[in-house]
């Protein structure tokens, strides 16, 4: 069974920086493709960052960002511990939110994310 659990989220002041896990576990971790999605308040919930599986092909680890939030967020991976990062700086109030880790059609439960001096 798969299991995908977010954690790392909380208040910040604008401008501060929050790192987001996203441990999985009942799955070959690296053979996965992991997403972020962040869903703001009444709105729907939108891919900003990915990163590639890490199983041996061309692409390994390569990662991919929405415009909005390229230069300020990280996604890494860390195989060893089937976990996912997301290294968000210089937040904007606009990055508030819940933020939730994606591997195929498994969902973690969200981390709340509060932008708001």
């Amino acid at each position: 069974q798969v299991q995908l659990v977010e954690s790392g989220g909380g208040l910040v002041q604008p401008g501060g920086s929050l790192l987001l896990s996203c441990a999985a576990s009942g799955l070959t971790f690296r053979e996965y493709r992991t997403n972020w999605y962040h869903q703001a308040p009444g709105k729907e919930r939108q891919l900003v960052a990915l990163i590639r599986s890490d199983d041996g092909g061309p692409d390994d680890g390569t990662t991919q960002y929405r415009e909005s939030v390229k230069g300020r967020f990280i996604v890494s991976r860390d195989n060893a511990k089937n976990v996912v990062y997301l290294q968000m700086n210089f937040l904007k109030v606009e990055d508030t939110g819940v933020y939730y880790c994606n591997i195929d059609s498994e969902w973690g439960q969200g981390t709340q994310v509060i932008v708001s001096s």
